[in-house]
């Protein structure tokens, strides 16, 4: 049966529901060659900062699908019994731990021999612990939390650990990702390595220029602190020597802030000259644009990078944090 042919049969709600994925894999698996029927490996990732690792290294030689579809919450993500049984079938699987619960569970379900957590490859660290008023992620003392031991709140921990999960917004971080991702690529297909190298080492040496370009552009900045409305950007704050304050945790949906949350965003938003808050592109701004207008100052987005849809700044991960750069730089008085 001819691929169009198998995608007529299926109700239409069940290929959107199932993403691209059933379609990509149906392609993929019409043969018994390993997934491989077009010649390409057959990688999944879960959710698009995985599938941007996945489309630079892996260039032509795969086909990549992204279990989360553009628009979609990444931390909401719930899986249809159709994209479990053909996360099985994948060759690779380039995934995140600590961001999506269901994809963690299906994942470590699947038997994929090659399968890569990106939370593997690069320290992780403990961030929003801002319930109290301390949410010093900043780049002073290296630490990128507090000693008041904050990592048991709900809400704040996708992982299970506490840890902070959002390591693709420090370009470092994610190089040595990177790293990591073209070996177990090369590793599902080795007659393509040197390729996978080669694509690598161009995305590392990509990765490095955007990591020049926030430090130049941040150097001489009038403020170090900005307010975000959940703490997705700790390890960026810490790369950069600045200090977020998010209004929510580590959580983009953890509801209603105490009163006492508001005076302290207050007071500091006073103490440190902030003249913007930053919302979201996934999530709703309703929060940001109430503190802003108590606060007296304007809102601005600035971007977590779990998906790109239209209203994204940029076409790819790259663009989207040279927007953020952008917005960081005005919000701080950056020249």
């Amino acid at each position: 049966m001819s691929v169009m042919n198998v995608r007529r049969h299926i109700p239409t709600a069940v290929l959107a529901g199932a993403s691209v994925l059933g379609m990509l894999t149906l392609s993929a698996c019409s043969d018994s060659g390993g997934g491989k029927a077009d010649g390409k490996l057959n990688v999944t990732a879960s959710f698009y900062p995985m599938e941007f690792l996945a489309k630079e290294i892996g260039k032509d030689h795969v086909q990549v699908t992204d279990l989360t579809k553009p628009g979609t919450e990444p931390h909401d993500l719930e899986l249809s019994p159709r994209q479990i049984a053909d996360l099985g079938e994948s060759d690779a699987i380039v995934y995140l731990k600590g961001v999506q619960p269901a994809v963690d569970k299906a994942v470590q379900q699947s038997g994929v021999q090659h399968t890569v957590d990106a939370a593997s490859l690069t320290e992780l660290k403990k961030h929003g612990s801002e319930v109290d008023g301390h949410d010093h992620t900043t780049g002073d003392n290296g630490t990128g939390h507090d000693e008041h031991g904050h990592e048991g709140h709900e809400g704040h921990d996708h992982g299970g650990d506490g840890n902070d999960p959002h390591i693709w917004l420090d370009p470092v971080k994610l190089a040595q990702v990177a790293k990591g991702v073209g070996k177990t690529l090369a590793d599902a297909d080795p007659a393509h390595q040197a390729d996978y190298a080669r694509n690598t080492d161009d995305l590392v040496k990509k990765l490095d220029d955007l990591n020049k370009k926030f430090e130049d552009g941040l150097k001489n900045k009038k403020s170090d602190t900005f307010i975000t409305t959940h703490a997705a950007f700790g390890y960026l704050a810490e790369r950069y020597g600045l200090t977020e304050e998010a209004i929510n945790g580590i959580d983009p949906e953890s509801g209603d802030v105490s009163g006492s949350r508001m005076k302290e965003l207050q007071k500091l938003a006073k103490d440190h000259h902030v003249n913007t808050v930053f919302f979201e592109t996934l999530t709703s701004p309703a929060m940001a644009k109430t503190l802003a207008k108590d606060l007296g100052v304007q809102t601005a987005v600035l971007d977590p990078i779990e998906g790109i849809t239209e209203k994204s700044q940029g076409k790819d991960y790259v663009q989207v944090m040279e927007a953020n750069l952008a917005a960081l730089q005005k919000a701080l008085g950056a020249k």
